[in-house]
């Protein structure tokens, strides 16, 4: 890779400078004290003498450095750039030791940076697997275990036979499940998720939640309900179908982790600059710190057990902070152990 070199003068001008005034001064005494005959010529001698010199030793000074330092030094920068490419094509690469000192100490930081990020996320990247292989697996063996015992002989046993097929047809619901949300985080990801932006009221569309989770909610007698009375629609621009799945996810999420006879409440504010946020609040069980900013990972669980318990993919609010990424905008989490937790997010307002 060819690189800008730029050379520097000043250590050799300095050099060069020092040697012709003590050379000089010497010479100019030793010349008073041996020719005093001619001292009238001293000064045009010392004038001479200087500048031959100074000439002389900044040259041999000059080529030295290039030779003992520059080259060497172009070699450091050679060897970093080829590491660190994108950085040094777009800079003039200097020989002052200064800027080398600050520029190699940079590199040194940043690559040490990088290496603890990758240490980070290889970690993550274990740690996903890991959750990946447990989330297949378990209901992959769950179906595998009822056609086993089919197959050995209970098939013959109608009323077995319908209830674990019904069980093993569970068990490829979730992976069916698992799979297509992994699949829309991948698209999201990658960004080939096309969002079909419209203008559409978001109240409705909470509403139209509350309808389809109804049910739910009644299992754990959880009430599902706004903060207030909205009588008159709200229109926001996104895409419907990704934002009500962004709706469905977190008071799903609200569900299961709410306490029996508890609620789930959400609330739609006007924001400064044409924007509004949508809150969904509930009193249950809450988050402690040290999880939360872990919450919207893949298959991240606060209560790994009791999550399971309730089903689900362990996807849902990875994918959440994917769509609502996705549009632009922002999700937050407010949480006290033991009390309840709010996730809120913020949406373009229709003018």
């Amino acid at each position: 890779m060819s690189l800008n070199f730029k050379k520097t003068y000043k250590f050799a001008v300095k050099s060069a400078l020092y040697v012709t005034l003590f050379a000089t001064g010497f010479a100019a005494i030793l010349a008073y004290f041996f020719f005093k005959q001619h001292r009238s010529d001293l000064i045009a001698f010392c004038l001479v003498f200087a500048f031959s010199l100074y000439i002389f030793a900044f040259f041999v000074i000059q080529y030295r450095v290039e030779v003992f330092i520059y080259r060497r030094v172009k070699k450091i920068y050679d060897d970093v750039s080829f590491l660190e490419s994108s950085t040094f094509r777009k800079q003039s690469i200097s020989t002052d030791m200064a800027t080398l000192t600050r520029e190699v100490k940079k590199f040194a930081t940043d690559k040490k940076m990088e290496i603890e990020t990758l240490k980070v996320r290889e970690e993550y990247r274990r740690e996903f697997l890991g959750n990946v292989s447990h989330e297949l697996k378990t209901p992959l063996f769950t179906v595998q275990g009822y056609l086993s015992t089919l197959l050995d002989g209970a098939m013959d046993d109608k009323n077995i036979r319908k209830k674990y097929l019904q069980r093993a047809e569970k068990g490829v619901e979730r992976l069916i499940f698992i799979v297509q949300d992994l699949d829309m985080i991948t698209k999201l990801e990658s960004g080939n998720l096309n969002l079909n932006m419209t203008e559409f009221n978001i109240v409705e569309v909470v509403q139209n939640v509350f309808d389809l989770l109804e049910m739910k909610a009644e299992k754990k007698n959880i009430i599902l309900s706004f903060d207030n009375k909205y009588p008159k629609a709200i229109k926001v621009i996104a895409d419907r179908e990704k934002i009500q799945q962004v709706v469905m996810n977190l008071i799903v999420n609200a569900i299961k982790y709410g306490k029996q006879d508890g609620s789930v409440e959400v609330g739609i504010e006007d924001l400064v600059n044409n924007k509004v946020i949508v809150r969904v609040n509930d009193n249950g069980e809450g988050i402690e710190k040290q999880h939360i900013p872990r919450l919207f990972e893949r298959f991240y669980r606060v209560d790994k057990s009791g999550a399971r318990a309730e089903g689900g993919s362990g996807l849902g609010l990875s994918i959440v902070k994917h769509i609502i990424e996705a549009h632009d905008e922002n999700i937050y989490i407010e949480s006290q152990f033991g009390i309840g937790s709010e996730f809120s997010f913020t949406l373009e307002k229709s003018e």
